[in-house]
């Protein structure tokens, strides 16, 4: 079965108090839009259609960033859903398969829930996702007969029996894309905001002697975010759910309220995660791993029987093969660490390739940029990075190769070789004594002064 999915992202989200799109607000290091396109591509669809209004250009580079596949199309002006949706016909009217309609700013709507929607669209025309709300407040009621929708009522046109239905509207719509299209091009806007409302479709699709369902979710799949409250709603709610994921996917969290996920966090079973880790976008932990207490991690993969923290921070690009370890306030960024290499403490080590075992003292620094370019620090199997080493990229440090602590290495160090790069040590007899003596009857003066 094909289908398509429109995505409604046009909004301007006023109740954000914000210049940025409301679909571009973060939940789980990604914005709205991202987890409304990851609900989609799970059914692997044929095409996604996001339908831009408000800074339509960054909610479209947002998408294509999401997936180049990604059509985006222009809702000028915006006249109500329905409209917004018939902005997609002229890509869409000739598709033979299903339509799907989600909201970029509804990030929880589940696979399974889209797949049962698919699924009732053998008994029905179109399908309308809906849920039981403990407190309906403003949304369109479902006036329904078990799963057979009659209508849908906006609140503000809803009479007070209907509003004392509870079974409440998500906007989400399924319909072969070709019946989606003649229903909303008989939409009309004679109602009291003058818009083209696509809940219309369902009463046009009845007078048509077409049959309409309803299919329910969890209120907390329909979650909507407005304003900055229910962003930190929809976090939590994102937060609790990874968390209980990833306990039930046989992960250790020590201290599961205090772990952060993103959106495409990837952790194996039996990793060991610490109190206050905070994951960013693109972080893969493979089985066995273990991240200590306080780490932040971005955009690296971290294997098997690899250890990282505490305090430590993985930026983009690192990479630590099996049995690595990253030790407290390091710095990883670009850098591919080959299996068995030891970071232990205070060190950064940026735009670097380390061969296999070697160790990294305390205090190293690859000064990897000049003001202007980046550039690579390579270091062999089984070297020796003495402490308070800084290596002045670029450079190549040998395998089996050694730096004396305190040395600033500029030149390539071959294989086996020990490389001493510091200036020679010149002590002054007594000279300490008379120079405290000196500053301490400076001080004095100036107290009196």
């Amino acid at each position: 079965m094909s289908v398509s999915f429109i995505i409604l992202a046009a909004g301007m989200g006023s109740r954000m108090n914000s210049d940025t799109p409301k679909v571009l607000h973060h939940i789980a290091a990604a914005p709205l839009l991202h987890h409304a396109l990851t609900a989609a591509r799970s059914l692997e669809p044929t095409r996604i259609v996001v339908v831009t209004g408000h800074e339509s250009a960054a909610v479209a580079k947002s998408a294509e960033a999401f997936d180049p596949s990604v059509e985006c199309v222009l809702q000028d002006p915006q006249l109500g859903t329905a409209h917004a949706v018939d902005m997609a016909a002229p890509l869409l009217a000739d598709s033979s398969g299903e339509a799907i309609v989600l909201y970029g700013d509804t990030p929880f709507i589940r696979p399974e829930t889209l797949e049962a929607m698919l699924h009732a669209r053998a008994r029905h025309s179109v399908v309308v996702l809906g849920f039981e709300a403990k407190d309906p407040g403003r949304y369109g009621r479902l006036v329904a007969s078990g799963e057979n929708l009659e209508k849908i009522v906006e609140y503000k046109e809803a009479t007070d029996e209907e509003r004392s239905i509870t079974l409440c509207n998500s906007g989400v719509i399924c319909a072969s894309a070709k019946t989606l299209f003649e229903l909303i091009a008989q939409v009309g806007n004679s109602n009291a905001a003058a818009e083209f409302y696509l809940t219309d479709i369902v009463e046009i699709a009845r007078a048509q002697g077409l049959s309409a369902g309803v299919v329910t979710c969890d209120e907390s799949e329909t979650l909507g975010v407005n304003t900055r409250a229910q962003l930190a709603e929809a976090e939590a709610a994102f937060q609790s759910r990874a968390r209980a994921e990833a306990l039930e996917n046989g992960v250790t969290l020590t201290a599961p309220e205090t772990v952060f996920f993103a959106l495409d966090t990837h952790i194996g079973r039996d990793a060991i995660i610490g109190p206050n880790v905070i994951f960013g976008p693109a972080v893969t932990i493979e089985s066995g791993a273990e991240i200590k207490a306080f780490c932040h991690l971005e955009g690296c993969h971290v294997s098997r029987g690899a250890t990282v923290g505490p305090f430590a921070r993985l930026r983009p690009g690192a990479e630590l093969a099996e049995d690595v370890h990253v030790g407290n306030f390091v710095e990883i960024k670009n850098a591919i660490l080959d299996e068995g290499v030891k970071v232990g403490h205070l060190t950064y080590i940026g735009d670097a390739d380390i061969g296999e075992f070697t160790n990294i003292g305390a205090g190293t620094v690859t000064c990897n940029y000049d003001g202007v370019m980046k550039h690579r620090t390579k270091i062999g199997k089984r070297a020796f990075i003495g402490s308070d080493t800084m290596l002045v990229a670029p450079v190549s440090i040998g395998n089996d190769a050694l730096t004396a602590s305190g040395s600033v290495i500029t030149e390539n160090v071959p294989d086996e070789a020990l490389a001493v790069g510091r200036s020679k040590q010149v002590n002054k007899p007594g000279l300490a004594t008379k120079l405290m003596a000196r500053l301490k009857a400076i001080k004095a003066a100036k107290g009196k002064s």
